[in-house]
């Protein structure tokens, strides 16, 4: 097993899923991961679709009593680590622990800015990024202001 560290990732021009797939790995190797620029990770497919996809999701509510939930993240932070957290086995210990490990900011703490950050190539876009669209513009289309 490797060593375990701590991981800065810098999300800008990644895409969602491939960095929440190898953030997961590192996380259960007993990595500790920082991701920064939250707001700046893009989605892929078309733009209109994925927006009325999220809008859809912020509709879903119990039927006995719409008050306790399901609740549905709206924050760039909070949609990140729901990603990586379902790619994670949360229904074992050792899901849950590693999940413990990951903190997910908007932009960039003052305590990280000079520290060296990793990217993963395979996990950038390829496209343009008119092709994409990022979290921090789906966070602002659900009435939630993205700071930084």
């Amino acid at each position: 097993m490797s060593e375990k560290k701590l991981i800065i990732v810098d999300g800008t021009n990644h895409l969602l899923g491939r960095l929440a797939s190898y953030v997961s790995k590192l996380l259960l190797q007993g990595n500790k991961v920082i991701i920064v620029n939250a707001e700046k990770i893009l989605v892929s497919g078309d733009r209109r679709r994925s927006l009325q996809e999220y809008l859809e999701r912020q509709k879903l509510k119990s039927r006995v009593n719409p008050i306790y939930g399901p609740y549905h993240a709206k924050r760039p932070e909070n949609i990140v680590s729901k990603t990586v957290r379902g790619m994670l086995p949360m229904r074992k210990s050792k899901g849950v622990i590693a999940y413990d490990r990951l903190r997910v900011y908007v932009g960039v703490p003052k305590e990280f800015e000079g520290t060296e950050k990793t990217s993963f190539p395979s996990a950038m876009a390829r496209k343009p990024t008119s092709f994409y669209i990022d979290v921090g513009e789906i966070s602002r289309t659900l009435g939630r202001e993205v700071a930084g």
